[in-house]
């Protein structure tokens, strides 16, 4: 299990999973993928009538936002985001990269029927960037991992928020306000699973969980927010070894089944200039706007900041390391264009191919600057060390 919860395992699995998608549905197996993934699993008694792509969207991806969501709340008491100084620069980045993708997507697509789709560009997948950074970053600071990690557990949080107030139709508040009683008990039974009857408390929340899970699709939010608010109302104690429970089974499972879903969309048969502009939008926002993006409000932040903190803010070198991988948003951009063109399904094909070009851009322009950083990070340790065999201390 514990090759699972590697960063690089995480993102070749995810690579993997989107290839074999793209590959299939394109083949003389596409058909019967689109079939398998248009297939309705009904359960009558719950009201649930979904395909096995809503299934994979709406239901197992809950676990991934659980998950997160368990990350942000450490991240916010005890990691990179337990102060207003330690979040100042992440939170002004993250916002950065949201606002300039956005911008850039709806300077291309002027259409107000397809600029509902502004936030796909928005988002950075945690598993991917941390994924590839680990790969190639070898020898930077720890500290950009740090960056790295708290930017994309804000630009999640940014995400989450997002999908509740931009993606909900059709509100039904009384199946919300029976979901709240639920949540708060989740977070109270955490407090007893290590107790004599912990076995019957899981148990309890594992079915409260379900149930939540239920009346928040029903409610017309996207269910994924009801991991989000299980996550973040669990105990440290109960939290911690959840994650690591969960973790390997979201690397391996969920994330992969998801990208292997949402990739199954065949390649539009259309000249390039026949190409929505929906599909250019995203291209360029997710390599060019996150980069501009999350540079620009990193270097704004560390100008905002007192000078003592300055010193130990990231080097613009190690800024655009994060910011390049940043614009590596997959996972939560694909759910977003889902959600986006639903009704406009030539669309949301353009659009994963845009989602999976753009990330493919992030990726080679985050790899070229991460190795030239860390030679330039290696030249200056070696250049460090060698003055001092030049000039030793008496």
């Amino acid at each position: 299990m514990s090759l699972l919860r590697s960063e690089r395992v995480a993102a070749f699995l995810l690579v993997i999973a989107a290839f074999v998608g793209l590959v299939v549905a394109n083949s003389v197996f596409g058909d019967a993928a689109v079939a398998i993934r248009d297939f309705h699993l009904a359960i009558p008694f719950l009201g649930l009538d979904l395909s096995v792509s809503h299934w994979v969207k709406d239901g197992l991806l809950a676990v991934f936002f659980f998950v997160a969501a368990i990350e942000l709340r450490h991240e916010l008491t005890h990691g990179e985001l337990d102060s207003r100084r330690k979040a100042l620069i992440p939170m002004v980045a993250a916002v950065g990269g949201v606002l300039v993708p956005s911008l850039v997507f709806l300077l291309i697509v002027t259409d107000p029927v397809y600029a509902v789709g502004w936030p796909i560009p928005t988002a950075t997948d945690i598993a991917f960037a941390l994924g590839v950074l680990a790969l190639v970053g070898r020898g930077l600071p720890s500290r950009v991992r740090a960056m790295l990690l708290a930017l994309a557990v804000i630009d999640d949080l940014i995400a989450i928020l997002i999908i509740a107030f931009f993606f909900t139709t059709d509100l039904q508040p009384l199946a919300l306000i029976g979901a709240v009683p639920l949540v708060l008990l989740f977070g109270w039974l955490s407090f007893r699973v290590r107790s004599k009857r912990a076995p019957l408390v899981i148990a309890a929340m594992i079915l409260i969980g379900l149930v939540t899970w239920v009346l928040v699709y029903h409610s017309g939010i996207h269910p994924t927010v009801a991991g989000v608010a299980l996550g973040l109302v669990m105990t440290p104690g109960a939290a911690e070894p959840t994650r690591r429970g969960l973790e390997p089974w979201t690397n391996a499972l969920v994330l992969p089944l998801f990208a292997l879903v949402a990739s199954i969309v065949l390649i539009p048969d259309v000249g390039v200039d026949e190409l929505n502009p929906v599909f250019w939008g995203i291209l360029i926002a997710l390599p060019v706007g996150k980069l501009v993006g999350i540079t620009a409000g990193a270097l704004i932040a560390r100008q905002l900041a007192p000078k003592r903190e300055r010193a130990n803010a990231l080097s613009i070198g190690d800024v655009l390391v994060v910011a390049s991988l940043g614009g590596i948003g997959f996972t939560v951009s694909l759910l977003m264009n889902e959600l986006a063109f639903e009704s406009v399904p030539e669309v949301a094909a353009e659009g994963t191919l845009a989602v999976l070009g753009g990330s493919l851009f992030s990726i080679i322009i985050g790899v070229i600057i991460t190795v030239v950083r860390v030679r330039q990070h290696r030249a200056s340790h070696t250049l460090v060390e060698e003055e001092a065999e030049e000039n030793p201390v008496a």
